[in-house]
Parts: structure tokens; sequence; C-alpha cells
């Protein structure tokens, strides 16, 4: 069939060019991501309860919701998180796999079940169901240089002309303005004028529902079939009030002679904001911070470019002077850096890899073959990509950089193989000497081929988060390879017979590079010489090969046992996140000034480039509280600094320390986009007593922690839990009340809308609609001695004083709740130390749990949650490969004994590979783990090009013995071209330094160090394997006239091609 090819030259190339034309078009249209899409689907559920606390919220909303969505078909778990500031979400974690859509759907279905029992203000307000990604997408700080542009200003001019834009792109799950400055009129009462006045809440709130109204009256003069009219017209009303002096107008209380009580006479009126819970500044500027998060399966590259063009476009259309915006975070910028990275890796590759084919082929024209199959086989691969629904991403191109050391080796059999071929026939010309090579390793190369992709096939099958890593990179594997193989079957010959000359037995210009060839050659003849003397000493000796079996086995568990395990690796993504905690009861210009201070810090830090702060919200559980604050520390390029992320955060740490009165922890974003907030792990301690014993489970929380500190594994540990937050409760006297003519639930309501705040009602503005906010005025709220100077209304129209039937008590108490599948939990935060892995750190805080009291338990979430699921699945992983290479080859061979001799060469390979891991302190994750798969196929290649040498000569009357040993002389010197070819594309990975690099060095150190070592020493192992396993096999069938010649393999017998 492939002979074919040799004879249509022009076929070959043709179908090369398609190829190449089909690969560059799925490259435009694939998309581009960090990692392939591996985070389940959540579903957010926000709720607005203002004026609630955090225990109220629990258990009148958060209690009946969890009960209701708890089950919902695909679910995983469920957290939720109440504060103070009178908000809560839940979000809901499925399995990955379950659709996105429907789980929303569930989700609300389930909702609207138990809606109608939870307080009307919360349904007033809404809730809110939404399925989007929980990574920051992007984080964008609007600010201005006028000095007249707070942060008021900053977040409605976002609000009104920035937001609507941003929301309509395609891919944008959720826009939205951390805070709440949005616009309102702010009522501001003084209850000392409405006790002289005899006005309670309640009148006024009447008073403001019945002036401010929408009116629609109708129309006059309409038809009615009565009489006919001449002229129809439409009867309007102005609507709501929108003016702060038209609600200062609102009428109180009139009567007969003429007096009137406005609302000016007993409150304030201004146009301000809805609330004042948290500062926002970038680089001391005040400022609006924006956050983007995406939609669920949507193009992060896409949707960051169209963002930052709309952004501009806005800027130059329609922005006031001063005004501008800074990305203070966007995940592609590591996406981008990294990607280019390994575009660049790849590059440095392919020229090592040519260098190393030079060396061993000694022309440019045999260099130039490989040098044009590589990038068919590469190209093409994208056109399969495409049909498989992968995307662009790290580990996909991982897979290209690795795929060009072993995609090279096919050419290179084929190149090696003609040279041999006029080598020892000078008179042969190219063309004769590719139809003689063609014949005689075509079935190696189809045989090596299938072992290559069969490496890949199982693992392709594998479900769960590991299994799309694993199903991204085998893919692009196997359609590598198989591609190649295609490629060294039809291409490669064509360009041998055209562009190589035989030059074997004729004389030579020499020169420098010509001598050092010779040189070259020479020493490696002298090596092979003695590599032969060698192998007749050793190979029929079976305890040297089961000893250094042994030996490899015994290095194998003991490097393991010390070898740190992960999942998948921190890498400097040039970005850090400050979370500070002040003191429990601390007010949020506290906490502002405490963010400022860092902010100041970090500045000075060479290799930061800005920093933005946030006071009154935490980025880890996306909570408000006034004692919680954020700054996101944006650092310089990669190129345009020295020091990397690590090494800035001890920095950060030790100057952090000298802020007094706040706990600062620094962070890195998450290492797979879609896995929470924050890096490192993240675990919930449980309280499955159900007690509601807040004090009790605080006990048990510090002793957890202080046990997790004294670890040496764990490092940045954080918890906002805390039940020692100041608060009053009050005491109602029920007789005396009664007695007042209080009502309880009216005492309460007033308080709600004195202290709390409410809105009944509003109105449009600009273009959206705002609210109307009534409160007591700052200065009648601030101690909790003020609660007894306010009234309330009785049923005989007087004014009650509190003090008179209430009293106030001083307790503690929680000011954020956070919840785990229902339980009460406390959300703790951490990092690996320096020097452990997230597996170690893992396996620390589990042994630390295991002295938990009785009803008392953790567990994962997240990143985290999944490491821990996986188990020993990288070993089982290991044995299916093993398993069905086994098979690939037993069937290869007709024998179920002569495999063995390949899968029992695997032991060095996989020695090396921990040895130069442990060297370079790297952890044996994810990237390691798919570079130990792939060694299986190149190692077991290396034995297949020996073994099946060996089986053809024992075949053609050598004894098991002398085939062993000629085997491996033969191929000697194509195994070290092609193990040394992918070794120097390794090199680029191994030396990697800025973005990526620790997933880079890993997966190179993986497969190099695996690599080195299966092939220095395999090639030692295998003729002594052979010689064991062939000695067995000999003359052993299964039926009678039994066809044990390799499945792929024929012979060349020159007369006959000669005649032909």
């Amino acid at each position: 069939m492939f002979k074919q090819f040799i004879r249509r030259p022009v076929l070959s190339i043709s179908i090369s060019l398609v190829i190449i034309f089909m690969g560059v078009l799925a490259i435009q249209s694939l998309p581009i991501s960090q990692f392939p899409s591996i985070a389940p689907p959540r579903v957010n559920i926000f709720i607005a309860y203002p004026g609630a606390s955090a225990d109220v919220l629990v258990k009148s909303v958060l209690i009946p919701l969890e009960k209701s969505i708890n089950g919902t078909p695909g679910m995983n778990y469920m957290t939720s998180d109440a504060t103070s500031a009178g908000e809560a979400t839940i979000q809901v974690v499925f399995d990955l796999g379950t659709d996105p859509n429907q789980a929303v759907v569930s989700v609300k279905n389930r909702i609207e079940q138990v809606t109608n029992r939870l307080p009307p203000l919360v349904q007033r307000e809404g809730i809110i169901v939404s399925r989007s990604q929980p990574n920051m997408l992007m984080y964008v700080n609007l600010y201005s240089e006028d000095e007249r542009a707070d942060q008021k200003f900053l977040y409605n001019y976002a609000s009104v002309n920035i937001l609507p834009e941003l929301k309509r792109l395609k891919g944008v799950g959720r826009a939205k303005i951390l805070g709440s400055r949005q616009y309102a009129m702010r009522i501001w009462l003084k209850p000392d004028r409405m006790r002289a006045y005899n006005v309670s809440t309640e009148e006024v709130m009447e008073a403001l529902s019945e002036q401010s109204v929408i009116g629609s009256p109708g129309r006059i003069g309409r038809s009615s079939g009565k009489t006919s009219q001449s002229l129809e017209y439409v009867l309007t009303y102005p609507g709501r009030y929108n003016e702060p002096e038209q609600y200062e107008d609102v009428i109180i209380r009139a009567n007969a002679e003429g007096e009137i009580l406005h609302l000016k006479d007993i409150a304030e009126v201004e146009f301000g904001s809805e609330f004042y819970d948290i500062y926002s500044n970038l680089d001391n500027r005040p400022s609006a911070a924006i956050t983007l998060k995406q939609t669920y399966g949507s193009n992060a590259s896409k949707v960051i470019e169209e963002v930052k063009e709309k952004l501009e476009e806005l800027k130059i259309e329609n922005f006031p002077p001063g005004m501008d915006y800074e990305i203070s975070y966007d995940v592609s910028g590591f996406l981008d850096a990294s990607i280019e990275k390994v575009i660049h890796t790849l590059g440095e590759a392919f020229v090592l890899v040519a260098l190393v084919v030079f060396l061993f082929l000694g022309d440019w024209r045999s260099t130039l073959i490989p040098t044009l199959a590589v990038p068919v086989s590469l190209i093409g691969t994208f056109i399969f990509m495409q049909a498989f629904g992968l995307t662009i991403n790290l580990i996909t191109l991982f897979a290209l950089v690795l795929a060009i050391g072993i995609v090279v080796d096919d050419a290179i059999v084929v190149v090696e193989a003609v040279h041999a071929k006029m080598h020892d026939f000078p008179e042969l010309n190219p063309f004769r000497a590719v139809k003689l090579v063609l014949n005689e390793i075509s079935g190696a190369v189809i045989a090596i081929t299938l072992l290559m992709a069969a490496v890949f096939v199982p693992v392709a099958f594998m479900s769960g988060p590991v299994g799309i890593f694993y199903r991204q990179f085998s893919i692009t594997m196997a359609t590598a390879i198989i591609l190649s193989g295609v490629v060294a079957l039809t291409l490669t010959p064509v360009l041998s017979a055209m562009i190589l000359k035989n030059n074997h037995g004729k004389e030579r210009k020499m020169n420098i590079l010509e001598r050092g060839l010779d040189a070259f050659n020479n020493a490696f003849d002298r090596l092979t010489g003695k590599y032969a003397a060698l192998l007749k000493k050793i190979v029929n000796r079976r305890l040297v090969t089961f000893g250094m079996l042994l030996a490899f086995g015994i290095g194998i568990i003991g490097v393991s046992n010390i070898l740190p395990a992960g999942f998948i690796p921190s890498e400097d993504q040039g970005m850090i996140y400050a979370i500070i905690q002040t003191p429990p009861g601390s007010t949020l210009e506290r906490t502002n000034d405490v963010s400022r201070q860092l902010q100041e810090i970090a500045e000075e830090i060479d290799g930061i480039q800005s920093v933005s702060a946030l006071a009154g919200y935490e980025v880890l559980t996306e909570g408000r509280g006034s004692n919680a604050g954020t700054c996101l520390i944006n650092l310089k390029p990669w190129s345009a600094r020295k020091e990397n992320v690590w090494e800035i955060i001890e920095e950060l740490e030790v100057e952090a320390h000298k802020i007094p009165g706040a706990t600062i922890e620094f962070f890195q974003p998450p290492a797979v986009p879609g896995y929470g907030a924050a890096g490192g792990f993240a675990l919930r301690l449980l309280d499955k007593t159900n007690s509601g014993d807040y004090k009790a489970f605080e006990k048990v929380n510090d002793e957890f922690m202080a046990k997790l500190h004294e670890r040496p594994e764990l490092s940045g540990l954080f918890t906002f839990f805390a039940a020692n937050y100041p608060q009053y409760e009050l005491e109602i006297d029920n007789q005396a009340a009664m007695q007042k003519g209080v009502s309880i639930g009216k005492a309460m309501d007033n308080l709600g809308i004195l202290i709390g705040s409410t809105y009944e009602q509003g109105f449009i503005r600009f273009g959206s609609f705002y609210k109307v906010y009534v409160q007591a005025a700052p200065e009648y709220r601030r101690l909790p001695e003020d609660l007894m100077k306010l009234y309330v209304k009785n049923d005989r129209d007087e004014m009650v004083p509190y003090s008179s039937f209430m009293k106030v008590k001083k307790t503690q108490g929680l000011n954020e709740i956070t919840r785990f599948n229902m339980y009460t939990s406390s959300a703790i935060n951490g990092a690996p130390a320096d020097g452990y892995s997230s597996g170690e750190a893992i396996a620390a805080i589990q042994e630390v749990a295991s002295e938990l009291p009785r009803g008392f338990d953790i567990d994962w979430i997240g990143l985290s949650r999944d490491e821990v699921k996986r188990g020993n699945e990288a070993l089982y992983i290991f044995l299916v490969v093993l398993g069905f290479v086994y098979l690939v080859l037993a069937a290869q061979y007709e024998s179920f004994i002569l495999p063995l001799a390949v899968i029992f060469s695997l032991p060095a390979g996989v020695f090396g590979s921990f040895l130069l891991l442990k060297t370079l302190g790297l952890a044996n994750d994810i990237y390691a783990q798919v570079g130990l798969v792939m060694l299986v196929g190149l190692l077991g290649k290396n034995a297949v090009l020996i073994v099946e040498f060996a089986v053809q000569k024992n075949q053609q009357g050598f004894s098991v013995l002398e085939a062993a040993i000629e085997g491996a002389r033969v191929r000697f010197r194509p195994i070290l071209m092609t193990s040394f070819a992918f070794i120097a594309g390794l090199i680029p990975l191994v030396m990697a330094h800025g973005p990526g690099a620790v997933g880079n060095r890993t997966i190179g150190a993986s497969a190099l160090g695996g690599m080195l070592f299966g092939t220095l020493f395999g090639v030692i192992i295998v003729p002594g394997l052979y010689y064991i396993f062939g000695s067995l096999a000999e003359g052993k069938s299964l039926i009678k006239d039994e066809d044990n010649r390799p499945y792929t393999e024929s012979y060349a017998i020159e007369t006959d091609e000669s005649e032909s």
C-alpha cells in the first residue's frame, strides 16, 4: 500500500499540504483557555434582608432554603454564608457533567416551593438565582484624577454607563460593583423632633406611600360607542418624586386651621447612597471596583478581549475629563504569558531536536527530512483537537511540546534505515533504498505507532476532573503519534527519495564540521562495540537482569515514599490577594486605615505594580463585614521583575507584621480557574451536633486552628469564624409593654426603620431605579444608650420611651455564619508551607482532624475536595495503561510471554522520573503522572525496537541469545538517537522560568529523568529480558500451526525486489 506513495510524490506532498492547511484553519477557530474546563457547574443564590443579623438570616431564610434545595439531582455539596450586613449567599455545586442549565431550573423549582414562607422583605428584595463560574474573570478599577469625583459618583457612573454595556457581552455571567454606593434618596429622621410633633415612623411611611405614587388616570374623550368624540386626550401624572425638594415637601399632617407638618420639619432629605459599607481605592485614590465573572463554558480569553475593547470604546466616547480605568487583574494575563512561553519552548525544542538529529545523521539533507515531517504531524493534530471538542490550553500545548520528540522518531527510523541500507549497498540510489527499507520497516513503524497510541487510549475514557486532563493530553498525543506514523510511511519516504544522496563509500571534502562528525561517529562505533561486548557477558546471566530490576523496584518504593504528592501545582500568576481581619467590632474606617497602611507598604516593594484596597469585603467567601478587608496586589510582568511571587509574599508577610491590631494573610489566585477565589487549600470544620451553641463551636475551632498552626506543612492558615463579635440583646418586658399599650411587633418594626433602615418604594432617575431609604440620622444611633432615648407610639396615640419597657444586655455572637451541607461550619483557608506539596498539607490536616471531639468533622471544598477524592487513582491509571499495552503487544507478537520483556523494562524509567523530580524539589502531581503515562509508550517503543528485530532474527535462524545481542546492537544507534532527540526537546521545559514554570519543569523533569534512566539502563535490561522470556516462549503455541510471526512484520528479500 505505502509503496504507491513513493511512485506518486505529488500525491504525498499534496496530502501533507492539505493536512497543514486544515490544521491552520482549526487553530484559528479553536478556543483558548488556561486549562480544560474541569470546574463543576455551580448555581449561586443571592438573598438580601436589610437590617437582619447573620443569625436571623440563617434561621428565617437559609435553613428553609437549604432544606428545600438539599438533594437536588446531581448536587455534590452546598455552602452558604450569611453576614450581619443583611446579605446571604448559597452556592450549590453539582457533579461534573451535570447540565448547568438544568441545574439552575432544578434549584429555582425547589426555591419556589418555600418562597412564601420567607419574610416579606426578602420576597420584596427578590431571590436572585444565577449560573456562573466562581472565579474572577476580571477586576477593573474606575478612578478619576478629578478630586471632586468621590466613590459615590464613580460607583454610579459605572452603574449607569459601564455595567449595562459589559453585561450585554457574550460570556459575561455576572458584572457587579463591590459595595452598595448606588444612589438612593436618604430620609434622615430626627427622633426628638418626631416626639415633639407626636409623629411615628408608621405615619412617615404612610405619608410617603400615599403622596409619592405612580398615577395612571387613563384617557378622556375615549370612544365608548355611545356618542362620537371630536378629540381624545391622555391624562398624565408626574409619578413618584425623584428630587430631594419634592420629598421635603411631603405632608405628614394637616388640619382645618391650615397648620401643615412637612417631612422637612422632622427629617433631613438628601440624594445619597444606599449603604456606606465598602471603601474602595486604587493607589490611594477613590475607585469603583468592578468584578466580572464568566458564564459556564465560555472562552475566557475571548470574553476578556471583548471587555477590553468595550472599555476602551467607552473611555474614548463617554468618559468625563480625568476619568480612567485600570485592569487590576484578569486571568488572560497569566494565560497569554503561559501560552506564549510554551510556544517559545516549542520552538526551542524543535531546534534542539534538529541539532541532535544532525549530530547522529551527519548531514543537513537527512536533518531536513524529519524537520519537514514534524510540522505536518503537529499542525494536523489541531484538526482532531477540534473534532474531539478540545481547546488550546496548557495541557494540550504540553502534549505538543512532548510530541516533537516522539513524532520525530518515526521520521528518524525511516531516514536512518535508508542510510543503513545505502551504507550496506553503496550502489543503491536513494529511491531503490527507500523501496527496500519501506518493505523492511513498515511493520516496525506501524507496531511502534500502535503501541504509542495504545498507551493513551485507556486514559481517554477516564471520568472526573483528572480524567478531563488526561483525556485532553492523551487525544492530543495519540493523534500526533498516529499522524506521525502516516507521515513516516507517506511523506518521509518521498522526501528521502527526493532529497537524500548516496555518498556512502565516496570521498568527502573534509572540513572542521566533517572531522567533528567523523570523530563522533568513530567514537559511537567504538561505544557500540563495547556495548555488544558487554551484552555477550551479561545477557544470559539472569541474576544480573533480575538484580537490576529488583534494585530499581526498591528505588521506586524508596523515592516515592519521600516524594511529595500533589494535584495541580500553584504557579506565579502575577497576582496576590491580601486578606485583612481586624478585631471583631472594628469599624469600617479602622479596617480601611489598615488596608491603606498595607497599600503603602506594598507599593514600596520592588516587583509590585499597583494595589487596590477594599475595606468591608473579603474575597475568599465574598462576605461583607466592617472588620474584613482585601487588597489586590498586581505584580509587574514576569520579565520586568527579578522576584517570583513566593519571594514577594515572604517580604510582604515580614512588613505586614508591623501593622498593629490586624491579622493579614496572603494568597494567590486559584491554580485552576473555577475553583474558588484563592489558591491553596480550602476546608470546612463542621458542627454536626446541631446544638446551635456557637461559643462551644468557637472553642473547638480555636483548638483545631492552634493544632494546625503547629504543623510545619501548613502556612497562611486563616478563618473568619469568631463568636466574640460585640452584640446587644434586646430584653422586652412584655407585661410593662402591654400595660403601656405598646405592640411588641410595632416596637420592633419601629426599631427596624430607625436603626436598621427600610425602603418601601423607589423612583426612576438617570434611566435607573433607585430606592428611598428611611432611617434615623447617625447622631441618634451611635451608642447603645441612644436606644433608650427612642420612642414608639402606643394604641392611645402617645409616644412611649423604649426605656420604660426594654433593657439591653451586652453579649457576643457571630457577625458572619458559614454553613456546609446544612451544618454550621468554620471556613478555613491556607496554603502548603514552603517546601511542602498540597498532598502533604492535606495529610497533615487529616491527621489533626482525626483527634476532633465527637460530633465535629471536616470536609473539603473546591480543588482540595477533588484532590482528596483521587486517592491512589494515579497508580490505577498506570496499571491500566500497562495492561492495555501488554495486550496490544501480545496481539502483535502472538505471544503472552514475549510482551513481558517490554513491560519489565519500565521500572528503570519510573525510578529515573521520581529521582529527578525529588532532586529538583518538585511534586508527584498530575503533570508528573502525565509524563509517566507517556514514558510507558516511549520506553516501550525502545524495547519494541530491540524485541521486534530480535524476533525477526530468531525466526531467520539465530538462537535466542544471538538474536537478543544482534537486535540490541543493530538498534543501539537509532534508540539513542531518538531518545536523545526527545531528551533535547525536554531541556527547555526543565530549564523554564517565568509564567507556568512549575508545570513546565514538572512535566519536563518527569519525562526527562525517566527517559534518560530508561534509555541508558533499558538497552542493557531489554536484551536480558528478551533472552529470559524469549527462551520461555520458544517452541510454545496455543494451537497447531500457529503463525507466531509479529502481526505487522514482513521481510524484504532482495532477489524478489530486484525481480519486481
